[in-house]
């Protein structure tokens, strides 16, 4: 199974857990990396490139810490541009039909505050949704998130530890 990790954070640099990950990812053969914001500084898609390695891999995943409720905006940005009518849905857009997808979210608060009656008052599969949409629309397999809550609270060890986790979830068969 070829997966493909799409990388959306603005700042990595400053990121303790999504460069950890990132770094531990790279480290896999099986897996391919790749950082839209080191690969699109500009914000400029190439939509024909990301099509075309969409189709080599079997798993696609997404990789960001949770803004807004949502993701880093460049990914949805490419989700507009990538993920075309007639390609990636309609009647004619089955490109990633069977294909299986999956998120890896990270997120600064506690994952108590994901909840109802929480902070936030809803939980991360309810914010997720409209990933899950997309996943049906497209006609790929939605997987199990790997979500890792209160990051800012963590050790560089629970870190590193949360790398290993997720490459074993990454790994797993579904």
């Amino acid at each position: 199974m070829k997966t493909l990790i799409i990388v959306a954070h603005p700042n990595l640099s400053m990121s303790t857990i999504n460069k950890t990950w990132k770094e531990r990812l790279e480290q896999e053969n099986d897996l391919t990396v790749h950082d839209l914001y080191e690969v699109y500084p500009d914000g400029k898609i190439n939509t024909d490139k990301e099509q075309k390695l969409l189709l080599e891999h079997d798993r696609i995943v997404f990789q960001f810490p949770f803004y807004w409720y949502s993701s880093p905006s460049l990914l949805k940005e490419w989700q507009d541009v990538v993920l075309s009518y007639g390609w990636a849905y309609g009647s004619e857009g089955t490109k990633l039909h069977g294909k299986e997808f999956a998120l890896v979210i990270s997120t600064g608060g506690p994952a108590a505050a994901y909840q109802a009656g929480g902070y936030n008052q809803y939980s991360m599969s309810e914010l997720t949704k409209p990933f899950q949409a997309t996943a049906n629309l497209t006609g790929m397999r939605f997987l199990p998130s790997f979500t890792l809550q209160g990051v800012r609270m963590m050790s560089q060890e629970q870190i590193n530890e949360s790398a290993e986790e997720l490459v074993r979830h990454l790994k797993m068969k579904h």
